[in-house]
């Protein structure tokens, strides 16, 4: 028997709860609603009700919050990349600061000290350094284009997928989340496929060439392009990338993968090098960078230099200590804080980030560090802490997921004077600091809005041992 379909009526949503739901309260019951903001007035169709909760839809607006702004983008709301271009910037730095709150008192449940106000972004738009693209054989219809006999779904696009959708992609005219040529460049891409009957990518089927267009844009000015594609054939391959090559020449490193795998990860791939040197150099304050293709870099260069001089204040370093760098990637942050400490000690899972890592180190003529590859409970033993030194502070950065209960264990057995912890979700960081607080007391507190118009937020918490 199917489930009869619950519908509410005139549900004045009341205030942000996080990932970009908001709530409502409806005859005692709290209503989770996507896509709202304060102040909107809507009817939602329910899609998970329980006895104290529920999640829905909006089937229906009444009335728009005063809060709303018109989004810049005219792909807002479908490609998924931006959440929040319905808000003015201030309101969502106050609703990110909020998430932070809500995160580390409810989650965490310990004594926190006053949470400095958040440090926005200057630059709202183009600021990533990053961007991936899809091509795909499937485009992404709107409601107002599903009966249109002109636009059919079979066409060859080049965007993000749809929200919701893995073998659908939006065809994106203009992002205005990377500086150009980033969107010259994947029209150009387009249009020559089209021009020169080149094929897209089936996710489905596993068929189909063209696959994926990386750009990476430094502030130095170099820029790096990768062309994946589905299998190799110079005869189509070459001839593109001397089109890009010529029409293109502000790119410095020109690029080409072969994906026949079923999935579009890259990091058991090798790139190969059609022209230019194969990396661009990024540069934070003085320090320089080399990124490789396949390198992990802070995806806004901007208030990644703010939040890596928040990493450094919060280490408090005077010269005599010897600093840890768990999660180390390619050693950015410890090779931004090397110059006032001791010596830097970087431990990473990924063996070809250490590998960079220690590239980055000789590119800015360190003398002070050491970088391994290994699991930092494997790695961080008695005989490793009488060839390395104990450190005296201890810089982690994990991912989404957090650290491994084990990983808190060994922190807590280690027992450095100070742990700074970087997190880009404050949910996991918050069960984090809660295991830790056995040992430590969180003493200082700043969110880093690193990537406007989303529900992303990242927050360095300095820990000092009681």
């Amino acid at each position: 028997m199917r489930r009869k379909k619950v519908v509410l009526h005139h549900v004045v949503m009341e205030k942000y709860a996080a990932e970009g739901k908001s709530l409502a309260r409806v005859e005692g019951k709290v209503i989770f609603v996507e896509n709202t903001i304060p102040g909107d007035e809507v009817d939602v169709l329910l899609q998970k009700n329980k006895k104290d909760w529920a999640e829905g839809v909006v089937v229906h607006f009444h009335k728009y919050s005063d809060l709303r702004v018109e989004p810049f983008c005219q792909h807002f709301g479908v490609c998924g990349g931006c959440q929040w271009q319905m808000l003015p910037y201030h309101q969502q730095l106050k609703y990110k600061q909020q998430q932070v709150a809500d995160n580390l008192t409810r989650i965490g449940k310990v004594n926190l000290p006053e949470i400095m106000p958040i440090i926005g972004a200057e630059q709202t738009t183009r600021y990533r350094n990053k961007m991936e693209y899809t091509f795909s054989n499937k485009r992404f219809l709107l409601a107002e284009e599903l009966h249109n006999p002109l636009i059919s779904a079979d066409e060859n696009v080049a965007g993000f997928h749809a929200r919701g959708y893995f073998d659908k992609v939006v065809p994106i005219i203009e992002c205005h989340l990377q500086s150009e040529p980033t969107n010259f460049l994947r029209l150009a891409v387009v249009k020559y496929a089209k021009e020169h009957n080149i094929s897209h990518y089936d996710i489905r089927n596993h068929t189909g060439y063209l696959r994926n267009l990386l750009i990476r844009i430094a502030t130095t000015g170099e820029i790096m392009v990768n062309v994946v594609v589905g299998y190799e054939d110079e005869k189509i391959l070459f001839p593109l990338l001397e089109f890009i090559q010529k029409n293109f020449p502000e790119i410095t490193t020109l690029l080409y993968t072969i994906n026949t795998k079923r999935n579009d990860s890259l990091f058991d791939l090798q790139p190969q090098v059609f022209s230019g040197k194969g990396y661009i150099i990024e540069k934070l304050e003085d320090f320089e960078f080399k990124i490789s293709p396949k390198s992990f870099f802070q995806t806004n260069t901007s208030q990644g230099e703010k939040l890596y001089k928040i990493t450094r204040d919060f280490a408090e370093l005077n010269g005599t200590q010897t600093v840890y760098d768990l999660y180390c990637g390619t050693g950015s942050i410890g090779i931004f804080v090397s110059r006032l400490a001791k010596r830097i000690v970087g431990v990473e899972m990924v063996e070809d980030a250490i590998e960079d890592a220690k590239e980055n180190a000789r590119l800015n003529n360190l003398k002070n560090s050491a970088f391994f590859t290994g699991d930092v409970i494997d790695v961080c033993n008695g005989e490793f802490f009488n060839n390395e030194g104990r450190p005296d502070v201890i810089i982690t950065d994990p991912p989404r997921a957090g650290m491994h209960e084990k990983l808190v264990k060994k922190l807590l057995e280690i027992s450095a004077p100070i742990i700074v912890y970087v997190s880009c979700n404050p949910a996991t960081q918050a069960r984090d600091l809660a295991l830790l607080s056995e040992k430590y007391e969180v003493t200082k507190i700043q969110p880093v809005d690193m990537f406007p118009h989303t529900l992303h937020i990242e927050n360095v918490v300095q820990l000092k041992l009681r």
